[in-house]
């Protein structure tokens, strides 16, 4: 009788395939986002019977739901060959016509935090995508000239989390627009079963609901929080994991019942201890967390304004009552409770 790889500690040969099967290579194991499915299969499966290349794609939504995933998956789909770049990474207009002119027939190019793209760049992008043309200018002043370059039909496929900062031209120019959603409970345990499975993990369905509520609404998460478990089972020696020895090793590595981690509750213990539950600047709270102005805000902040545990109002953070109850804190008889405190922009933060 063979040993389980799990209790033994032996690595299976193709574990590193394993890791990468955990991506949906297909709509059909695509789990979650069902009205985004549905609208994408629909727009893939005409492209295919027109015998042309897809529409452009945008997909927007939070980190971690799974938008490189369904670039893949478009690529898969259509059967082409993918490019993979990011905004960050064309910061002129050259970078993205040595690109694009390399592009094959059909090819789909993934633009990762497209919003973050330089200016000149994303005017040279508006041609491309709807003409397949660019001009290439050659030469300064006076002098310069500006030479068309024809492109092969490609779909773009455009990742970002945040669809606001992209201008109104090139969002119109993409043919489907996705915004992905948090995922529930139920749909984290099936993306759970589904990588348990692919890594030959036994789990019952407590430990699954165990992970999953303390996921976040995000795929990414919950598949790293099940390796963290498989790592605790294997070095305590359990062949299954139950919703208990999920629990331990999940409050090993400092994360709640709630999805809350170190971060998050050192946010909200300053919040209530030093700050009395604010109202407290931005740059204030990240100080006596000890962390920058810019993790505060876009780690922590987005969770614990979701959660309710936080409120965002014109003079400052507040803590919400949840937060004072999650912490086994009295909340002060004199706390407000205004309706709308947590959706109030940012910017209106005093020391913003």
């Amino acid at each position: 009788m063979s040993e389980n790889p799990l209790v033994a500690g032996t690595s299976e040969p193709d574990e590193r395939v394993l890791e990468a099967a955990l991506r949906p290579k297909n709509l059909h194991d695509f789990v979650g986002q069902q009205r985004v499915r549905e609208q994408l299969s629909l727009v893939l499966e005409a492209a295919r019977i027109r015998e042309r290349t897809s529409d452009h794609v945008l997909l927007s939504g939070p980190p971690g739901l799974g938008k490189t995933t369904l670039a893949m998956i478009v690529a898969a789909e259509m059967n082409a060959p993918l490019r993979i770049s990011s905004g960050p990474a064309i910061q002129h207009a050259g970078d993205l016509a040595a690109i694009l002119s390399s592009l094959a027939e059909g090819e789909v190019l993934f633009l990762d935090e497209i919003h973050r793209m330089s200016r000149p760049a994303e005017e040279m992008l508006y041609m491309a995508m709807e003409d397949f043309r660019v001009d290439i200018v050659v030469g300064k002043g006076a002098g310069a000239t500006a030479i068309p370059l024809e492109l092969p039909p490609f779909t773009l496929v455009g990742a970002t989390t945040r669809a606001g900062l992209l201008p109104g031209p090139l969002r119109d120019r993409f043919g489907f627009t996705g915004h992905l959603e948090f995922y529930s409970i139920s749909e984290l345990e099936l993306v759970l079963r589904r990588s348990a499975m692919l890594m030959d993990l036994k789990v019952n369905s407590a430990g699954f609901t165990e992970i999953a509520s303390r996921s976040r609404g995000t795929p990414r998460i919950a598949n790293r929080l099940l390796r963290r478990v498989r790592d605790w089972a294997l070095v305590h020696r359990n062949e299954h994991i139950d919703a208990t020895l999920a629990s331990r090793a999940l409050d090993m590595y400092e994360v709640d019942a709630r999805g809350l981690d170190r971060l998050d509750r050192s946010v909200l213990h300053a919040l209530c201890t030093k700050f009395g539950g604010g109202p407290v600047g931005l740059s204030t709270l990240a100080i006596a967390v000890g962390e920058e102005t810019e993790t505060v805000e876009t780690v922590a902040e987005p969770f614990l304004v979701r959660e309710g545990l936080l409120g965002r109002t014109p003079r400052g953070r507040i803590a919400m009552p949840d937060a004072w109850i999650h912490l086994g804190l009295a909340p002060p008889a004199d706390m407000p409770l205004g309706p709308g405190a947590a959706s109030t922009p940012s910017s209106f933060d005093d020391e913003q």
